[in-house]
């Protein structure tokens, strides 16, 4: 595509998977125990779509590539301080909740429009790009709607590969049952890409880079608007961490046929 393509990345932040994540009750429903303490990170799975987005950006001269987040613009901040070492792009942001219980419908459509107003967008090269789960808002269909409020029928997830075809169709490799890929061919953008984990790992820390990104990043969260989801009568009765179940015996004197034995027996069981 000689024009090259208008990627824009929808990537949430999300408190580092390492740290204990403890549901309790908040004044609008369930919430992380001492979440804006806690470190974050951009979530995972988005992350390898912004880094496929990258390389995809630097093959096709004239490309563009966006990062389009809702998060704290605190949290926002601190984590734009790592990722922009990693890759070239433009951030587009919104101040408000990265709690994985915010209504995927009115996450989607504020990022719609948040993405509309991205300037010299062009629509007609639009490949949204994002997770195809989330660490935070894994209700599996913020992507999606996302796409159908920018009209982009031709939606894929689970995708582990995107080639560009010499006719500059798109051959796209997503995840299906068995370890097995599906492959599709998409005539071009727009299209709504969900990667799973793609196939480049993580780039390395460039600091000039990241003074570089910083320039337009800093600016971008000041003028980031406020977004405050209304509520819709949702109710959460019970959140929490699902409990462990341990069975332990100590037995001496067994042979190795007799403890896969009875360990198999325990599976089936």
């Amino acid at each position: 595509m000689s024009e090259g393509y208008h990627i824009v990345v929808c990537a949430g932040v999300v408190p580092d998977p390492w740290q204990t994540l403890d549901p309790v009750p908040g004044p609008q429903g369930p919430t992380i125990k001492n979440e804006m303490m806690l470190p974050h990170v951009l979530d995972p799975w988005a992350a390898h779509a912004l880094y496929e987005g990258a390389r995809l950006a630097e093959q096709a001269p004239g490309s563009r590539l966006w990062l389009a987040s809702i998060g704290p613009r605190a949290k926002l901040q601190q984590v734009m301080m790592t990722v922009a070492q990693k890759v070239r792009f433009e951030l587009a942001a919104m101040d408000g909740p990265a709690s994985g219980f915010t209504d995927a419908d009115q996450t989607a459509a504020a990022l719609a429009e948040m993405i509309r107003g991205l300037q010299g967008l062009d629509l007609s090269r639009l490949l949204l790009f994002g997770g195809w789960e989330s660490a935070s808002r894994g209700a599996g269909i913020t992507l999606q709607l996302v796409g159908e409020r920018l009209g982009i029928r031709d939606q894929f997830q689970g995708v582990d590969a995107l080639e560009v075809l010499p006719d500059g169709s798109f051959q796209i490799l997503e995840r299906v049952e068995g370890g097995k890929h599906q492959a599709s061919v998409c005539a071009g953008p727009p299209a709504v890409l969900g990667w799973a984990t793609g196939n480049l790992p993580e780039p390395k820390n460039n600091p000039q880079l990241g003074m570089q990104n910083m320039r337009t990043i800093l600016p971008a969260l000041q003028r980031a608007k406020r977004f405050a989801p209304q509520p819709d009568g949702l109710r959460h009765l019970e959140a929490k961490v699902p409990s462990q179940l341990r069975e332990t015996r100590v037995v001496k004197n067994s042979s190795p046929e007799e403890i896969a034995k009875e360990l198999a027996d325990w599976i089936l069981a």
